[in-house]
């Protein structure tokens, strides 16, 4: 078995890193909508392929997980490494498929966190709860309003993301003690 609160402690300045350019997309992307849009696409897809990449090398490195899960992982790590590919070659474009490839990310993202959270891996539970809820909801909403002025749904999505960012903040483990 897997202990996934190592793990997160293990890769916490990596989530922190990716949580703190959430939360000043979502900044950027809220106060300045037009001037941002292909902005933030490129930056988003830079973010994907970054995500994508350590999906594959967790895959690799993960000798406790199954073999089952580590090609899961690898295959979707590819599949966003792919997504993140494409948006930076087109940012224009890809506006409405990068806001599906956002809400399946941050709809699978909440299940894992909803998940840690059931299992206790997240301290105090509630906040994997939060963190899962919040997560889920913001996926849902980037498939519910994709056909919606491009400018709209830089708002939303920049309100969700900095609602993402502080939750994912908020699920970290403490940092390991210093000898």
């Amino acid at each position: 078995m897997v202990d996934l609160a190592w793990l997160r402690r293990v890769h916490r300045g990596q989530i922190i890193a990716l949580a703190i350019v959430g939360l000043v997309l979502g900044i950027v992307g809220f106060v300045f909508p037009v001037a941002a849009v292909a902005t933030i696409a490129v930056i988003f897809g830079a973010s994907l392929v970054a995500i994508g990449l350590f999906r594959i090398l967790l895959a690799i490195v993960s000798v406790g997980a199954g073999a089952a899960m580590r090609w899961l992982s690898a295959v979707l790590g590819l599949f966003i490494v792919i997504a993140g590919v494409v948006t930076l070659s087109r940012p224009y474009e890809s506006i409405l498929i990068l806001a599906f490839v956002i809400g399946t990310a941050w709809i699978l993202d909440g299940v894992t966190d909803f998940m840690l959270g059931l299992r206790g891996v997240v301290q105090p539970r509630w906040f994997g709860f939060l963190s899962g809820i919040v997560s889920i909801a913001a996926g849902v909403a980037f498939f519910v309003l994709p056909a919606t002025s491009t400018l709209v749904l830089l708002h939303i999505g920049s309100i969700l993301l900095v609602a993402v960012a502080v939750t994912t903040l908020l699920t970290l483990p403490r940092a390991p003690k210093r000898a």
